[in-house]
């Protein structure tokens, strides 16, 4: 039986050696839950096997492995698929460092990406990804640990949706988000938005 979405040369199998690494490389950049179907699918392999790589991998971080410590982050399965997160012994320490920064200015990068949240919110890391054109994985964790963005439910394939908070509006010194003519210069006007969603939609469907 032929590995899904191997068939007329569309995918090749992914060496034995380096499935645990390309499933590690996937899961950093995933924007929502990673499924073994669709991670077997990416990787060309058994849907079993791709399964198989994920549980393996939430064991080693776990440190369930012998002769192997626990690591800072964890795989943890959920709403279908599964996420790399940081692991929970640490929280108080990952607090602190937030909050050790949270009085820093935010770069370049984290105005744009905060700028594309609060004008098309609520808005997935995806879409923003696709909106400025650069991985933005970093970034949005750096906003929702500083309290600037949350979680606002979920589209039906898993992927998280982001919007702005009151602590938004503090840090910028408004009211409302009628109020956002500051982060104007760092976002496409409205039309140049449209054009670039509809290219990133273009793009993803084929």
């Amino acid at each position: 039986m032929s590995a899904p979405g191997a068939h007329q040369g569309e995918i090749s199998a992914v060496p034995q050696p380096q499935l645990r690494a390309a499933t590690e490389a996937i899961l950093i950049v995933a924007d929502e839950p990673v499924t073994a179907a669709g991670l077997a699918q990416v990787l060309g392999v058994e849907e079993a096997q791709a399964e198989a790589v994920l549980d393996s991998l939430a064991r080693e971080y776990a440190g369930e492995q012998v002769g192997l410590p626990a690591r800072g982050f964890v795989v943890r399965r959920g709403a279908g698929g599964w996420r790399l997160a940081s692991a929970a012994q640490f929280d108080d320490l990952v607090q602190r460092f937030v909050i050790g920064g949270a009085t820093s200015r935010l770069s370049q990068a984290a105005l744009e990406t905060l700028a594309v949240i609060a004008y098309r919110q609520p808005v997935t890391r995806g879409r923003v990804a696709a909106i400025r054109g650069v991985n933005v994985d970093g970034v949005v964790r750096t906003l929702h640990a500083r309290g600037l963005i949350e979680e606002a439910g979920s589209e039906p394939s898993g992927a998280l949706l982001y919007r702005t908070t009151t602590q938004f509006l503090e840090y910028l010194g408004i009211d409302s988000l009628d109020e956002l003519a500051p982060l104007a210069p760092y976002l496409p006007d409205t039309t140049a938005l449209a054009e670039i969603e509809d290219e990133a939609a273009e793009r993803s469907n084929r």
